[in-house]
C-alpha cells in the first residue's frame, strides 16, 4: 500500500511540472513566430502573427495544450517545422 500511494504521489507530482513546462513553451514559441515574421508582408508571416496572437492569448488563459498548438500552427505558415 506504501508503494501504491508513493508512486501516486510521484505520478501526480510529474504531471503537474509537465504542466508547467508546457506553460513556458508557448511565450517562447509566440517569441519564435514574431522574431521569424520580424517585416515581412507576405501572407504566411500575417498568418503567422495572427495565430501567435490567439496563442498569446490562449496561453493567457492557461489553456497551454491550445496555445501550442495555435503556436506551432503559426509557425508552419513560415515554413518551420515544429
Amino acid at each position: 500500500m506504501h508503494r501504491f500511494i508513493t508512486a501516486a504521489v510521484i505520478g501526480v507530482a510529474a504531471l503537474a511540472f509537465a504542466g508547467a513546462a508546457d506553460a513556458f513553451q508557448c511565450p517562447k514559441l509566440v517569441g519564435q513566430i514574431n522574431a521569424t515574421a520580424g517585416n515581412r508582408l507576405d501572407a504566411g508571416a500575417h498568418d503567422a502573427r495572427i495565430k501567435a496572437a490567439e496563442a498569446d492569448r490562449l496561453h493567457k488563459e492557461g489553456k497551454h495544450a491550445e496555445a501550442e498548438k495555435a503556436a506551432k500552427e503559426g509557425l508552419e505558415r513560415l515554413g518551420i517545422k515544429a
